[in-house]
């Protein structure tokens, strides 16, 4: 038995006649026959009833016709999950809020590329609302996003919280506020500040943090990384979680430094976020696993 007999009986079924199946086919209306009287030989069934007029399905062969619909879709659910696992196998998307990439993220990602050497990281920096949409979607596999804790998490994603860290400001060394212990509203609000554009969780934290007051200036940007070289080119200071400074090699240089706020208690998380009701391919499996597995061992590092 073959799966392409089973094709054609389908096909016969659903046109009506083997001579329109044959030509959909793109087969002799004989070879199309002999196809499928090989299948009645072997199963000992006629599932043809075949005329003068033409051919169509015998009562033997509709009472058979949920077996053959069946075995095809399964059929088809194989190769359609083959086809997404040979793309999957090639390709793992992570989407990121740009938010401890150098601690977290590039030795995450040198881990996996030795472990998986066929397999592209391709990894998109988005806010966290194209992210979550993306997830759903199916267009990204995995995403790093941070949260304030207190924060709803959605019901439609699974979250593995990776890091936990406080908002800290972010400077550079000859910053005045760099003399500070830690820095007050009142200091922070004497500085150019360097805000992250709306839609970033850092953005809402220092929007709520000032309580409407407006800095001496302000400039608006995406993410972090872009956030710190700014910093670092002497425009002004910026608010980040701290596991996206420490350890970065701007702060590792001297470039860069931070001090906490002053009377803040916030917490801010890192969580890892993957769709819940589609199945996960293996290498964005083995991509969550490690993820995991580096954030415990920067939690140790740092203490």
């Amino acid at each position: 038995m073959r799966i392409e007999q089973l094709e054609y009986i389908a096909a016969v079924t659903r046109l009506g006649s083997l001579r329109k199946a044959a030509e959909e086919l793109h087969l002799s209306q004989p070879a199309l026959s002999e196809t499928v009287r090989n299948l009645e030989r072997e199963l000992g069934v006629d599932i043809l009833e075949r005329k003068r007029s033409g051919a169509k399905i015998s009562d033997d062969g509709r009472e058979l016709l949920p077996h053959i619909i069946g075995v095809l879709d399964s059929v088809d659910k194989l190769r359609r999950a083959a086809d997404d696992q040979l793309h999957i196998s090639r390709m793992v998307r992570l989407g990121t809020v740009n938010a401890a990439t150098v601690p977290l993220l590039v030795p995450t990602i040198r881990e996996f590329r030795a472990g998986h050497p066929a397999t592209q990281a391709e990894v998109i920096g988005a806010q966290q609302a194209e992210i979550h949409r993306s997830l759903l979607e199916g267009s990204l596999d995995l995403g790093l996003v941070n949260y304030l804790r207190g924060d709803d998490l959605p019901p439609d994603v699974h979250t593995t919280e990776l890091l936990r860290g406080r908002p800290v400001v972010c400077i550079r060394p000859d910053n005045p506020l760099a003399e500070l212990s830690e820095v007050g509203v009142g200091d922070l609000l004497s500085q150019p500040l360097i805000v992250m554009r709306s839609g970033y969780v850092m953005h809402r934290f220092v929007h709520r943090l000032l309580k409407g007051r407006e800095p001496s200036f302000s400039y608006s940007t995406d993410g972090a990384e872009m956030g710190k070289l700014m910093v670092a080119e002497g425009l002004g200071a910026t608010v980040l979680p701290d596991y996206s400074v420490m350890g970065d090699p701007l702060e590792r240089s001297g470039a860069l430094t931070c001090r906490p706020l002053a009377g803040d208690g916030t917490e801010v998380l890192m969580v890892l976020q993957r769709p819940r009701s589609a199945s996960v391919p293996k290498a964005a499996r083995d991509l969550h696993e490690i993820f995991v597995r580096r954030a415990a061992a920067h939690r140790e590092a740092r203490g």
